[in-house]
């Protein structure tokens, strides 16, 4: 039986039907992967403040932990897909393999550094002496489960390249439900479980995610024969490598740029006083449930046009643009709708504080109407990944962050406030999403003229 046997083509039928068919489950997958810290922050809030400081000194460091798992993911997605629909089916097989073993390198080299590195990295981080402990306690078992965190993402990464995402959103799902079981027993020690509190967070987080790399693997070995004998050319195992990293390597700088956006917004509000970054911080909750769609979307989009580039089928690499533009305008049209008119109300459940509402207002009724810019620029960096190109989604990533919106933030900052600020955050997003827009036609379009040729874009 070939790899992914069991899974519809993606180089026929109906684009758009390919596309809903895949987003869909990741939809809910993506979903219950946000619920995750969530879930860890509410248990661990009931131990009190330290404990909840200390685990959020951590999250900046597994944020940059986990971008470089999901840019890893990216490159495996990207160099899979490829090969599948080029029906190279050995191809899949050894890059799946070589790709693991990378993963468990990586994992493994992560819980090393990581356990040598707790105090020093976290006094650099600001941690008091008091709060080094408390951080330990976290970040050990954190660190020795590395390799749970980071070989399921390229399991499902993948699952998905063959086109079923259907299993990869249902792990994610079942791993935040486990994790939602685990928490309570063994942070505070219920129905005979030992109370470990801070570290029984860490450990739930371990267990759930060793359940998925278990699952994935299975179906990788199992059900879809995606694993090969291992090999011992040392040079081959380098070629599966750099078909990984060249785009993965990229990939990982897109991901750590998202968070350090994220914060140049939050220093730029913050001389507004406490109340402008706590209204910022309400919208900042509410603004990620919104895309939800969009993050599946450009999950699903690398795959589907990787193996459309593989397969010559350039035609559908263009229907895929055009289809991806349309739901993009209309989607994101309807959020800002939406945001625009219950954004008042979903405010309110957070805080009542009328300084606090004014600020989570302005945003939601500026920013979302630029989600259709800012849904394609997901996409369309998703969409070079997939054709093996990373380089546009690199450059578009820095450039919406330090060549449109810096200066725009300043200048509107400087000049009309928060409102200025948001505003600019609206119009980087349009402005990027043109652009992603147009150098994405462009390659699918050059390709088309020179299908033999390294695309000029």
């Amino acid at each position: 039986m070939t790899p992914g046997s069991r899974n519809p083509s993606l180089i026929e039928g109906s684009v758009s039907g390919h596309l809903q068919r895949l987003a869909l489950p990741m939809v809910w997958g993506i979903l219950a992967t946000m619920s995750f810290n969530a879930v860890d922050t509410y248990f661990v809030a009931q131990l009190g403040s330290a404990p909840l400081a200390a685990m959020s000194f951590s999250f900046p460091v597994v944020m940059v932990i986990n971008s470089f798992a999901i840019g890893l993911g990216a490159g495996v997605s990207s160099a899979v897909a490829r090969a599948y629909g080029a029906g190279d089916y050995g191809q899949v097989r050894r890059l799946v393999t070589d790709a693991s073993l990378l993963a468990v390198l990586f994992a493994l080299l992560i819980t090393v550094v990581g356990l040598a590195t707790i105090e020093p990295l976290f006094r650099l981080l600001g941690a008091r002496e008091e709060m080094l402990p408390l951080i330990a306690d976290y970040m050990v078992l954190w660190y020795l489960g590395a390799t749970f965190a980071v070989v399921p993402m390229v399991a499902l990464a993948a699952l998905r390249a063959i086109g079923n995402s259907a299993i990869a959103g249902r792990v994610l799902i079942a791993v935040a439900l486990l994790n939602l079981i685990l928490d309570p027993l063994l942070i505070f020690g219920l129905f005979g479980f030992p109370r470990l509190e801070l570290r029984g967070a860490a450990l739930a987080t371990v267990i759930a995610r060793a359940v998925s790399c278990a699952v994935a693997c299975y179906f990788l070995v199992y059900r879809e024969k995606l694993l090969a004998p291992p090999q011992w050319r040392l040079s081959a195992l380098l070629n599966s490598w750099r078909s990984v990293l060249v785009v993965g390597l990229p990939a990982i700088a897109t991901n750590v740029i998202i968070p350090m956006a994220g914060g140049v917004v939050v220093a730029l509000v913050a001389v507004h006083g406490a109340d402008a970054v706590a209204g910022l911080g309400v919208a900042l909750r509410i603004e990620p449930m919104a895309l939800i769609v969009f993050y599946a979307l450009s999950s699903v989009v690398g795959p589907f046009m990787g193996q459309n580039a593989g397969a010559g089928r350039l035609e559908r690499m263009g229907q895929t643009v055009s289809v991806l533009a349309r739901f993009c305008i209309g989607f994101g049209i309807a959020l800002g709708l939406l945001l625009y008119f219950a954004g008042p109300a979903l405010v309110r459940l957070f805080s009542d504080s009328p300084d606090v509402l004014a600020v989570a207002v302005a945003y939601l009724t500026l920013v979302p109407f630029s989600y259709a810019g800012y849904g394609f620029v997901m996409c369309a960096n998703a969409a070079f990944n997939g054709l093996g190109k990373p380089l546009p989604a690199t450059l578009i990533s820095f450039l919406r962050v330090l060549g449109v919106y810096l200066p725009l933030a300043w200048v509107g900052n400087r000049y009309w406030g928060v409102t200025g600020l948001f505003l600019a955050t609206a119009a980087a997003n349009l402005l990027l999403g043109g652009l992603a827009w147009w150098w994405l036609r462009r390659t699918v379009r050059n390709r088309d003229r020179a299908p033999n040729q390294a695309c000029t874009a």
